[in-house]
């Protein structure tokens, strides 16, 4: 079976990618290529085609399947970190997560790598660390806003818990749609922070 089989009609011829271009676009073509057909469908082959570009040029850039996974999912998390409002510094409940469901109908690919990256460790240990040290820094995001709005404080497992209804609002949007569901759950969760906040 060809690996080219399942590329779109109509793709572009290849280009010629500017200087320091081109490792951003194949890491964007990676995630293209998981969000649409899981992580077996990701190739040399298969992000070369993606990005309009020679096989050969991700090879020179990754060397590794692995190493464009684990620089794919570093990728990912940078992007999702500087678009979703997750800290904004400001410590205000207002302001926390704003934007999220914008977010994901922007680019719900970025979304639905990181998921599907989740599920594959499951199968392949071996993602487990880069996941881990990763998802901290979502964590630690997490933490530190947390912190800025209730004078409490917040422990890990507090952290977590947003945390979780955060990630859990983000894939039941990605997968069922309704953004105003995201916006209006965000809501309660802000007014439950605030609930908090009065608290201390």
């Amino acid at each position: 079976m060809s690996e080219s089989a399942d590329a779109p009609k109509g793709r572009p011829s290849r280009k010629r990618l500017q200087y320091g271009e081109g490792r951003e676009a194949l890491l964007n073509a990676a995630v293209r290529v998981v969000a649409r057909g899981g992580l077996r469908k990701l190739t040399y082959r298969a992000v070369a085609e993606e990005a309009g570009v020679t096989h050969g040029l991700v090879v020179h850039h990754f060397g590794s399947r692995d190493a464009l996974i684990e620089e794919a999912l570093a990728h990912t998390i940078r992007t999702s970190l500087s678009t979703s409002a997750l800290e904004p510094g400001t410590g205000k409940v207002a302001d926390f997560s704003t934007g999220l469901s914008d977010m994901v109908t922007a680019d719900p690919g970025i979304q639905a790598f990181q998921y599907e990256l989740l599920l594959e460790a499951r199968r392949r240990p071996e993602l487990l660390p880069q996941l881990r040290a990763l998802y901290d820094e979502y964590f630690e995001a997490t933490r530190r806003e947390l912190n800025r709005m209730l004078p409490a404080g917040a422990d890990q497992a507090m952290t977590r818990l947003v945390f979780a209804a955060l990630d859990g609002l983000v894939l039941h949007q990605l997968v069922f749609g309704e953004p105003e569901v995201t916006d209006a759950a965000l809501e309660q969760l802000r007014a439950l922070l605030r609930l908090l906040d009065a608290s201390s």
